[in-house]
């Protein structure tokens, strides 16, 4: 290998470490979470115009009232536009405002589908979230991996 072919494969195995450590510390500390789920403080007309029960009047006065400071604000937008408690559950099956798990309320908890107030308060308890294994070890000794993996997308742990 020639000096300029090492001098050009250092310089590329730089610029890579540059890029990984311009990740906000959030997305990293984040990854894992939020999968599968659209935003609906992001999300396109379109995106939000698919779910059901979404009609073009609800995605518009969803559009309008953006952006969400939490699920509980995004619900009360959805129950004013007449949808009901089992409508919004299914929307929240495609899109949700993510919940801060070192922060999240009993009343964000509840609105994640599937989850009742045993698991609201156990999210609560083992507080201050750090990681996911974290996360795996006492959420998952509860309700098992996949499940544990099905909530990741409604909760996030925010950066150290």
């Amino acid at each position: 290998m020639t000096t300029l072919h090492r001098a050009i494969s250092a310089f590329a195995g730089a610029l890579a470490l540059l890029a990984l450590l311009a990740v906000p510390a959030g997305a990293q500390a984040d990854k894992g979470a939020g999968n599968g789920l659209l935003d609906p403080n992001k999300a396109a007309e379109s995106e939000l115009a698919q779910i059901p029960p979404m009609t073009p009047a609800i995605v518009k006065g969803l559009i309008e009232r953006r952006p969400f400071k939490s699920v509980v604000d995004l619900n009360k937008v959805l129950l004013e536009q007449k949808l009901t408690a089992d409508q919004a559950k299914e929307f929240y099956r495609k899109a949700f405002v993510p919940i801060n798990l070192n922060t999240g309320t009993p009343e964000e908890f509840l609105l994640i589908p599937g989850v009742g107030s045993r698991m609201a308060k156990e999210f609560a308890e083992y507080r201050p979230w750090k990681t996911w294994p974290q996360f795996d070890k006492e959420i998952g000794k509860y309700v098992g991996q996949q499940e544990a993996d099905r909530l990741k997308q409604y909760v996030f742990i925010p950066p150290s």
